[in-house]
């Protein structure tokens, strides 16, 4: 049986408030959703630890997607979905997971510390080796969501739709 959670929505035109029940996605809606971003801290760390920890940290994050996808097709079969809508939306989440939380994100951070640590090497001063990591680790928060609504467009236009 899945577990429910319970929020407050409160509708932005009204101003009412209203109590709803909804059902907790443990890979989204709690802290193991922080596990599909290992592979950001890795490459934030890129600067200051051997490769293979930061290989070990895309290992961990494409463990996150695959369990993911597992679970969510899973649960579609469990409720008597054929193999193929069992199948596309396997795939879709396994898709968007790649993309959201590993590919794109890892790219985008691995540049980040890779610029900065560029621009502080013409620096006049010797300035700290872990700026580069700082730099990196403080991105991700304000990459996530860039990220998560391109890649939900990207999927709307490309994926969904030929599926459909």
């Amino acid at each position: 049986m899945a577990e429910d959670k319970q929020f407050i929505r409160r509708d932005k035109d009204t101003k009412k408030t209203s109590t709803a029940v909804q059902d907790v996605d443990i890979y989204r809606d709690t802290f193991i959703r922080y596990m599909g971003y290992s592979n950001e801290i890795g490459e934030s760390f890129r600067p200051l630890v051997p490769k293979s920890l930061v290989a070990a940290s895309y290992g961990m994050a494409i463990g996150y997607v695959c369990t993911d996808t597992f679970d969510k097709a899973l649960r579609l079969q469990m409720e008597g979905a054929s193999s193929r809508e069992v199948a596309v939306k396997g795939g879709d989440v396994f898709c968007w997971q790649m993309l959201a939380s590993v590919a794109i994100p890892g790219l985008v951070i691995n540049r980040i510390t890779w610029a900065t640590k560029t621009l502080l090497s013409k620096a006049p001063m010797p300035v700290l080796k872990t700026v580069p990591t700082l730099v990196g680790l403080a991105s991700i928060p304000l990459i996530i969501h860039p990220i998560d609504s391109m890649v939900d467009r990207l999927m709307d236009a490309t994926y969904r739709k030929t599926v459909r």
